[in-house]
């Protein structure tokens, strides 16, 4: 894996972060509603990202983890899936920009195979009055369906180890850290640079020139 595949985790989480915003600014509302002592607010704002960021990595590590697996036994498979990242490097330029909302039907599939039975956990941890609990329902709303965290899984399927894979997501969960950590101190202020014109715009085609450079590369 590349410095370049890291700059672009980076990026990605970074300006993806107007989408975590939009969707699970409400859930993390709710999760400092949930906060029996308020004065604990930002402390367990803090353990709640830093469980989603734990989850990310746990996906990562399993998605590059088991793809490898059948990548080091096929070449064609090891082809598809540099495909699949082009591919999705390119959706992920193009919904940055909101040109397409093509990345909704991967949250769809997400609901139905995953949330819908993890969202059950979740009576188990309220109120959130201490620590751990804090921690767990971080881990828990790093599942939330996601089209853009699904992305960026697809994408670090095409590292080459697990280890790596977990690498990608913790970068692209650290390019989020700014907007959801803010969001329950300067969250409209993020919002407005992250949704400005020209840095969707300008990020979004660096996306799709990167993908466009990976199918390329996997096609030759």
């Amino acid at each position: 894996m590349t410095t370049s595949h890291l700059i672009s985790a980076l990026v990605m989480g970074l300006l993806g972060s107007g989408h975590c915003l939009a969707m699970c600014g409400g859930v993390a509302s709710s999760l400092t509603l949930a906060v029996k002592d308020k004065a604990q607010i930002k402390r367990y704002t803090l353990l709640y990202n830093l469980g989603r960021v734990l989850s990310y990595c746990i996906a990562g590590a399993l998605a590059a983890g088991i793809s490898q697996q059948f990548a080091s036994q096929s070449t064609t498979f090891s082809q598809a899936l540099s495909i699949l990242s082009g591919v999705f490097m390119i959706l992920v330029g193009l919904y940055i920009m909101r040109l397409t909302f093509s990345l909704n039907w991967i949250e769809s599939v997400g609901k139905v195979a995953i949330w819908q039975h993890l969202v059950k956990l979740n009576k188990r941890l309220l109120p959130i009055n201490t620590k751990s609990k804090a921690l767990a329902y971080g881990m828990l709303w790093g599942w939330l369906p996601c089209g853009l965290v699904y992305s960026a899984l697809l994408f670090a399927i095409s590292t080459q180890s697990a280890v790596q894979g977990a690498a990608f997501m913790l970068l692209f969960a650290i390019g989020t850290l700014p907007a959801m950590v803010g969001l329950a101190f300067a969250a409209e202020k993020f919002k407005q640079i992250l949704n400005h014109t020209m840095m969707r715009m300008v990020f979004g085609n660096i996306f799709i020139f990167y993908g466009l450079y990976l199918l390329i590369i996997a096609l030759l």
